[in-house]
C-alpha cells in the first residue's frame, strides 16, 4: 500500500519504517528540513538500537523515502497516518494543536479519497476533531481510522514488528479488510472496535501498566518496614497467571513520554465527565514520591549532602534510549543540587540531552561510571543499562572516598554485595540495605 507517515518521532519514524520493511511504499514527513536531511543520510534523529539499518535497506529497496512537502507526500498514498506528538498542556491535559494543523494541513493537500489514520496518543472523541477539521478543508471523501500504538522506546521496532496486538478503531466496517490487511502481515491477533474504544484503550493499558508499577513500589516500601524481599514477592505474584510478571520490578518509578503524560491525560479525561479517578491520581502521587526515595537513602547513609560529591549512574528514563522526559534522574538531580551536593553525572547515551535541560555549577559531568565513582561519597544507580551491571563491584568500592552504592533498581544481587565491602541499598530488600555498614565503619 502507499502509505504517508506525518511525523518521525518515535512513532512516526518506526511505524513507516516498519511499515516500509513489510512491503509497503513509505513517505515520512516532517516539517524539520534537519531531521528529513538526517534522514535522507540515513541518520535517526532518534537513538533507537536499529533504526538506521532499516532505513538504509529499506531507502535502498525504494519503499522508503523523507520529505519536507506534505502536501506532495498526502497526493501521492492513499493511507494517511498521523503521528505527530501529543505533549501535555500544564493542567495535564493532552496537546492537540499539532495533530489538528496536521489535519488541516492534508485536508489542504488532498486530491482524491484518502483513508487517514491517526497513530499519536490522542483522548477520547479526538478522531471526531480530526474528521471536522479535515472536512473544513477538503471537498473530497474520507474516512477516520484509529490504530494507536504500543511501542516501546528502545525496543520499538521488535514491539511494531511483533505486537502482542493490534488495535483498530473503525466508523466505517468497509474499511475492515483493508486495515486488517495492512496490519496482519505483523501480527494475526487484531482488534478492531469502534474508534471511541480504540482511543480509550491506549490510555487504558498504559495507565494499567503505570498502576502495576506503583502498586509494587508501594509493596517495596512495606517490605522494607516488615523485613520482606519485595523481589522474591514480585516473583510469586508474577506466578499467577492472572496477575503476570511484566511490570513488577520495583525501582524509583516510571518515567519517559508515555506513562506520565497518559495517565494524568485520562485523570483529565475523568475530570471532564465530573468523574474522580482516585485510583490513577494515586498513581500518579506514588511514582512522585517514589524517586525521592533515592534522596532519603543518601541521608540515612551519609547525614548531611552539602558539599559532598555524589555519583550519578543513568539520566535516561529507562535503558537504550536517550529519552529524558520525566525522568527520574531531572528531580532527583535537582533535589541533590538544592541541598548544595556535587553532582557527577555519566550516562552512556543521554548526556547531550540532559545537558539540555540542566545546567549548574555543582555539576560535573563524566565520560564513564569510574569517573563519577571516583572520590565520590556514594553512588546512585538510576537506569540499569547493562553498562552498570557489569560493573567491578570490589574496584568500585576502592575508588569511592565512602563505599555507598544505592541502587534504586534492584540491579545487584546479595552474593555480588556480600562481597564488595559496599554499603548497600536497594528498594525493597531490607536485609540487603547497609550490608557491610558493620565493616565500613570498623
Amino acid at each position: 500500500m502507499k502509505l504517508a507517515v506525518i511525523g518521525t518521532g518515535y512513532v512516526g519514524l518506526v511505524s513507516g519504517v516498519c511499515f516500509a520493511h513489510k512491503g509497503n511504499e513509505v513517505i515520512c514527513v516532517d516539517l524539520e528540513q534537519y531531521k528529513i536531511d538526517m534522514l535522507n543520510r540515513a541518520e535517526s534523529p532518534i537513538y533507537e538500537p536499529g533504526i538506521e539499518e532499516l532505513i538504509s535497506l529499506n531507502k535502498e529497496a525504494g519503499r522508503l523515502e523523507f520529505t519536507s512537502n506534505l502536501a506532495d507526500a498526502v497526493r501521492r498514498s492513499d493511507i494517511v497516518i498521523l503521528a505527530v506528538g501529543t505533549p501535555s498542556l500544564a493542567n495535564g491535559e493532552a496537546n492537540l494543536s499539532y495533530i489538528e494543523q496536521a489535519a488541516a494541513d492534508v485536508g489542504k493537500a488532498m486530491n482524491g479519497y484518502k483513508i487517514i489514520m491517526t497513530k499519536s496518543t490522542v483522548p477520547v472523541g479526538t478522531n471526531e476533531k480530526i474528521k471536522d477539521v479535515v472536512s473544513q478543508h477538503t471537498n473530497y471523501s474520507f474516512d477516520i481510522v484509529s490504530a494507536p500504538e504500543f511501542l516501546r522506546e528502545g525496543s520499538a521496532i521488535n514491539d511494531t514488528l511483533h505486537p502482542d496486538r493490534v488495535i483498530i478503531g473503525l466508523d466505517n466496517a468497509g474499511l475492515r479488510e483493508t486495515m486488517v490487511t495492512l496490519h496482519q502481515v505483523f501480527t494475526d491477533k487484531i482488534y478492531v472496535t469502534d474508534i471511541r474504544s480504540a482511543e480509550m484503550i491506549k490510555y487504558a493499558s498504559n495507565a494499567f501498566l503505570a498502576t502495576k508499577i506503583s502498586f509494587i513500589n508501594e509493596i517495596a516500601n512495606i517490605c522494607e518496614k516488615v523485613g520482606a524481599d519485595v523481589t522474591c514477592v514480585a516473583d510469586g505474584m508474577g506466578m499467577d497467571k492472572r496477575i503476570g510478571s511484566s511490570f513488577l520490578q520495583a525501582g524509583i518509578g516510571y518515567g519517559g513520554s508515555c506513562f506520565p503524560k497518559d495517565t494524568n491525560a485520562l485523570i483529565q479525561i475523568a475530570g471532564n465527565v465530573d468523574y474522580e479517578f482516585k485510583l490513577l491520581k494515586s498513581v500518579v502521587e506514588v511514582n512522585t514520591d517514589q524517586r525521592f526515595m533515592i534522596v532519603s537513602k543518601l541521608r540515612e547513609s551519609l547525614g548531611q549532602l552539602h558539599g559532598v560529591p555524589i555519583g550519578i549512574w543513568g539520566l535516561a528514563f529507562k535503558p537504550n534510549t536517550d529519552d529524558i522526559r520525566e525522568a527520574p534522574a531531572l528531580e532527583i538531580v535537582e533535589t541533590l543540587i538544592q541541598a548544595g551536593a556535587i553532582v557527577k553525572l555519566y550516562d552512556p547515551i543521554a548526556m547531550d540531552k540532559f545537558k539540555e535541560r540542566v545546567n549548574h555549577p555543582n555539576i560535573v559531568w563524566c565520560s564513564s561510571p569510574q569517573q563519577a565513582a571516583e572520590g565520590s561519597d556514594a553512588v546512585c544507580l538510576l537506569t540499569d543499562w547493562e553498562e552498570f551491571k557489569k560493573v567491578d563491584l570490589v574496584q568500585l568500592s576502592s575508588v569511592l572516598r565512602k563505599p555507598v552504592l544505592i541502587d534504586g533498581r534492584n540491579v545487584f544481587t546479595e552474593d555480588q554485595i556480600q562481597s564488595s565491602g559496599l554499603e548497600y541499598y536497594s528498594v525493597g530488600r531490607p536485609r540487603m540495605s547497609g550490608w557491610n555498614r558493620d565493616k565500613v565503619e570498623a
